[in-house]
């Protein structure tokens, strides 16, 4: 479990620094600094994704400014709800929230145009920024919208109140079957690709279309791959699903 390697690394580093500063003096900046440098080396022996390591290298500093600030305690509590219900999944390894650019948007909408698509699934959809604008964009479309975190989840439901071709799911879309939907998009992680890939591959129907943006599946080859103007200079990798690739 994500939540127990992560504890596991910070008890690292506090150790190595306890020890240490028995040892010979240390002054506190360069204790704390060792203490996230060192838990964050221990996330990585741990096989945590790279993402944590900036996690365990931010938590003590962030830590002691928060304490030195005297907040009330119920603040604390009501921090860790929202951010829980917010990243429901992370703390297992899940995907963490990424917000999709409107420029990936726009350009999704040009694909399931040129698709001619019927069905089309976002899997892990956060609030809804693709999802909800692709639905308007062609109201004769069916969209599903699946995301297992509480708070985009109801954020998506709220949105979609008045969209009829718009179905949103509060489930893992590791649960979902893709073998309907003639797109998939999907902006997740490095992390998930590969799985995600082996999914994709027994499940979509032949000459449909997986579309995941920034993170291409590890092996495959793109159909194409569009490049964006936007700020991160985002991809879109294409993949068309072959009968050979079943």
């Amino acid at each position: 479990m994500q939540f127990l390697k992560a504890l596991a690394a910070q008890v690292l580093g506090i150790g190595i620094v306890v020890v240490l500063t028995r040892m010979i003096p240390v002054p506190f900046a360069a204790a704390v600094a060792l203490q996230g440098v060192t838990a964050a080396a221990g996330s990585r022996l741990l096989h945590q994704q790279k993402w944590w390591a900036l996690i365990h290298l931010l938590f003590l500093p962030a830590a002691i400014a928060l304490l030195a600030l005297h907040l009330p305690p119920w603040l604390y509590l009501l921090a860790a709800l929202l951010l829980a219900l917010v990243f429901w999944g992370t703390v297992k390894g899940d995907v963490p929230l990424f917000l999709s650019s409107s420029d990936a948007t726009e350009a999704l909408k040009e694909i399931i145009d040129r698709e001619h698509a019927g069905m089309l699934i976002d899997l892990g959809a956060g609030i809804g920024s693709v999802a909800l604008p692709v639905a308007q964009h062609r109201p004769g479309m069916t969209v599903e919208a699946w995301e297992r975190a509480p708070i985009p989840w109801m954020i998506t439901a709220w949105r979609s109140r008045r969209l009829n071709n718009v179905v949103v799911m509060r489930r893992s879309f590791w649960e979902c079957d893709l073998s309907p939907y003639d797109v998939v998009f999907a902006f997740l992680s490095p992390a998930a690709m590969r799985q995600l890939g082996e999914k994709v591959r027994h499940e979509m129907h032949a000459g449909s279309l997986f579309v995941s943006s920034s993170f291409p599946v590890p092996g495959w080859e793109p159909e194409t791959i569009a490049q964006l103007k936007d700020s991160m200079a985002t991809k879109l990798y294409c993949y068309r699903i072959q009968d050979e690739h079943r």
